[in-house]
């Protein structure tokens, strides 16, 4: 028995049908399959605009739980913990002007690190950079100059010195290879010895050897709000910030630099030099790291000076890489993720005082959150630098 006629019949009517239903919604389909495909890539690119927001949100109800229950654990109140916490943070006009206070050099600490990872390489050598930015901000204070003139040779004085500072850095990358994560430890050590060194011995004040000079009238950076330690180096950072976002995202250069970043085997076929890349991002680095200490010395009462320890100085380096992890190496996150650690900053030490939390514990927990707001993009780093590593390798091997 052959099949071959009821086939070609079933076959026959199924061609009839779908010309019958073709032919009545076809002119509907083909007026209304535009605005389908725009809305769906509309939809896709909102989506993909928000998870990193709603992935952060989430980081950061692990984090607030987590650091609840280690209250908990101790005897604590979380509830009563985190409402003093955010209220010092927040609370008030006098909190806010702290908070961004706290914000001011960790913006320009975190561009020093994002700037980097945007280019490929993981630069923790702000802190270093930081010490010899703020030295130079005081150094220029010897000079006598009219104010604004003075703000700006000091600011730019402390730009120059953390770029040489990073110079070193980039010839050991360019010449002999030496990894910048080794380097740039090795140069944050010499950095804190060196600032020791100047403040004892070459810019040490008179009257108190415990630290420099201070700031002169002329060279301070005004406060926005009085009583407050908030000042116009707030607005120089977020100046710096949508500097960084415009020359990465509108410029050549930029381009090149991401690119270089992302593949550098693809860069190299495209004609873009890594070596140009290299010394480009540790350069602007150096920049954004001088400026922190420029602003952090020339800006916060009551001393304007470096003392020894270097107390006000230290570590904002180190955290301005969690702050640009958080902020996913974008100059507008690192803007919010600033504010968000130095409320942190500022609203601990209220969080001892109200509860009773111990200031062990306040750090514990503010750690806590910070490293579940810091995961995501900890992964996305991870990922990339694994990537790039198999990428290099089939190149090698090829």
């Amino acid at each position: 028995m052959s099949f071959s006629p009821i086939f070609c019949h079933c076959f026959g009517k199924l061609v009839n049908l779908s010309c019958g239903c073709f032919s009545q919604f076809r002119v509907g389909t083909y007026e209304d399959i535009g605005s389908i495909v725009s809305s769906m890539i509309a939809r896709a690119t909102l989506i993909k605009r928000l998870h990193p927001i709603m992935e952060s949100m989430l980081a950061a109800v692990i984090g607030l739980m987590i650091g609840a229950v280690i209250m908990l654990g101790y005897g604590y109140n979380p509830v009563a913990a985190y409402g003093s916490l955010f209220q010092g943070s927040f609370g008030s006009l006098y909190s806010w002007a702290e908070s961004l206070a706290n914000a001011t050099p960790l913006i320009l600490t975190a561009l020093t690190f994002a700037v980097a990872m945007r280019g490929g390489l993981f630069n923790i050598g702000a802190e270093g950079q930081l010490y010899v930015g703020a030295l130079a901000a005081v150094a220029v204070s010897l000079i006598h100059l009219p104010s604004p003139i003075h703000i700006v040779m000091a600011l730019c004085a402390a730009m120059l010195a953390g770029m040489l500072w990073s110079l070193p850095i980039a010839l050991l990358k360019l010449t002999r290879g030496v990894h910048e994560v080794i380097s740039t430890i090795m140069f944050n050590w010499i950095a804190y010895f060196l600032a020791l060194y100047v403040i004892a011995h070459v810019l040490t004040d008179p009257l108190r050897g415990e630290k420099t000079i201070s700031i002169v009238e002329t060279s301070r950076l005004a406060r926005i709000v009085l009583g407050t330690t908030l000042n116009y180096g707030l607005l120089i950072a977020i100046i710096a910030a949508v500097a960084v976002l415009f020359v990465l995202w509108r410029t050549t250069v930029g381009f090149e630099l991401r690119v270089s970043g992302h593949t550098s085997v693809a860069a190299r076929y495209a004609g873009i030099s890594h070596r140009r890349q290299i010394l480009t991002v540790l350069l602007m680095g150096g920049a954004t790291a001088g400026l922190a200490g420029a602003v952090q010395v020339m800006g916060r009462p009551p001393t304007y000076a470096v003392l020894s320890g270097l107390p006000q100085l230290i570590n904002l380096g180190f955290d301005g890489i969690g702050v640009a992890m958080i902020g996913r190496n974008h100059p507008i996150g690192i803007i919010v993720a600033a504010i968000f650690f130095g409320g942190l900053m500022a609203g601990g030490r209220v969080m001892q005082f109200s509860p009773g939390v111990p200031l062990e514990l306040v750090r514990v927990v503010e750690g806590v959150i910070i490293v579940t707001l810091a995961v995501p993009e900890l992964r996305n780093m991870l990922g990339s630098f694994r990537r790039q590593f198999a990428k290099k390798k089939v190149y090698d091997g090829s």
